[in-house]
């Protein structure tokens, strides 16, 4: 179980650092519903809240180097277990 967790988690980083090293910026919509305040008319339509997330240069490559130093733990950690006297 803790093999295919770890698996997991490593290549979750792996195709995120992969993402985000062939994009230059993602725009996020929030999903909830502004206050009537927040829009210039309380009757008009509706306006939406949106955060653009631009990644720094080093977030790409430290997220690939990590989930690879995972995945190669997830790898090696059937041989640890096996091994071990506890």
């Amino acid at each position: 179980m803790w093999r295919a967790f770890f698996l997991a988690i490593g290549a979750m980083l792996i195709i995120v650092g992969i993402e985000t090293l062939l994009i230059d910026s993602a725009t996020v919509y929030s999903t909830l519903k502004p206050e009537p305040t927040e829009t210039a008319e309380p009757n008009g339509p509706t306006a939406t809240k949106t955060k653009v997330v631009k990644p720094e240069e080093w977030m790409p490559w430290s997220a690939m180097s990590i989930g690879a130093i995972v995945v190669l733990y997830a790898f090696t950690l059937p041989q640890r277990w096996s091994h071990g006297g506890g």
